[in-house]
């Protein structure tokens, strides 16, 4: 299967200014970040708000230029690309945001919207475009006489297969959603996503699937990346670490998921404290200040992503906890 889209200790820091004849200060958002996406496959991206989740979403469809490290899309490294290649490279990786009508201009007509990336992008016909445009709305459920309409007329959920279907237009390699689904009531959070699953099937889109809502992500991601103050902590297959999470943090985030049936033989494991301040991380793990396990080797010595049990994590004391 295809290797879409490649990220090799990719890295995005912002620097802040602290005030006059202060120095400015350097914000990590993205630490260090490696993964593969295959074709037809979802990598679910997952971690507090803070983690850097939306940050790598803004590297990966070149909203912002990395750091440091290495981004390929379809096999072109995108550092190196001149004018044009960026010009393909972002036909080839698209974005569904969390706000659909945010995301959507309020001035412009439905059919208009979804017909423009094909207007800049191809030399298609207007009468190609109007049909390559309807056969789209078919697709995600949305009748022909929809073309002419505005966005305020569409419900969230319609407003959100209209920004999918645009970001379909194209037929990306790559589409990031960041958090699709959090702004859609319950009923209708279900009906988008089994859209999405279906779109990647019928195109073999990968998907980049940033979100909150670890039961979402049990139900679409083929692997998990979990995310903690700019760093991954643990990545492996979603099977895996659903069934048997081993890095402390994971753990707690399994153990707040809301389940209709919970396992009274798994206790609730609460996380003590916030988020640490980005402006002044703590030394060693960045976890270790609010980890049950935190030994004076955490506090030390940055633990590496290393091969465990068919995943990757990032602790010393992996074993000794799961054991």
């Amino acid at each position: 299967m295809s290797i879409v889209l490649t990220a090799r200790d990719l890295t995005r820091h912002y620097e802040i200014s602290r005030g006059l004849f202060k120095p400015a200060a350097l914000v990590r958002a993205l630490n260090g970040v490696s993964f593969d996406l295959a074709a037809g496959k979802t990598l679910a991206v997952v971690g507090e708000s803070g983690c850097g989740k939306s940050t790598l979403a803004r590297a990966l469809t070149l909203i912002e230029q990395p750091s440091s490290g290495s981004l390929q899309i379809a096999g072109q490294e995108v550092a190196g690309a001149d004018k044009a290649q960026r010009k393909q490279l972002r036909r080839d990786v698209q974005m569904v945001f969390q706000n659909p009508y945010a995301s959507l201009n309020p001035r412009q007509k439905i059919g208009d919207q979804l017909a423009e990336p094909l207007q800049i992008n191809t030399r298609l016909s207007r009468a190609e475009r109007r049909e390559r445009v309807q056969a789209m709305m078919q697709q995600v459920g949305l009748r022909p006489e929809h073309y002419q309409r505005y966005p305020h007329m569409f419900s969230g959920g319609q407003r959100q297969r209209i920004a999918l279907a645009r970001a379909m237009m194209l037929n990306p390699k790559v589409l990031v959603a960041d958090e699709p689904t959090s702004a859609l009531d319950v009923s209708i959070q279900a009906q988008v996503l089994n859209l999405f699953m279906d779109l990647q099937e019928q195109y073999e889109t990968g998907y980049v699937f940033i979100s909150h809502n670890l039961s979402v992500v049990r139900h679409v991601a083929d692997d998990v990346l979990v995310m903690y103050l700019g760093r991954p902590v643990e990545m492996g297959p979603s099977a895996e670490i659903y069934a048997r999470p081993l890095h402390p943090y994971t753990q707690a985030l399994l153990s707040a998921t809301p389940t209709l049936h919970p396992d009274p033989s798994k206790p609730k494991i609460k996380i003590v404290g916030e988020l640490p301040n980005p402006l002044a991380p703590p030394s060693g793990c960045a976890f270790h200040q609010r980890c049950p396990h935190a030994s004076a080797r955490c506090q030390q010595e940055v633990p590496p992503l290393r091969l465990l049990e068919a995943r990757q994590v990032a602790c010393h004391h992996a074993e000794a906890i799961n054991s």
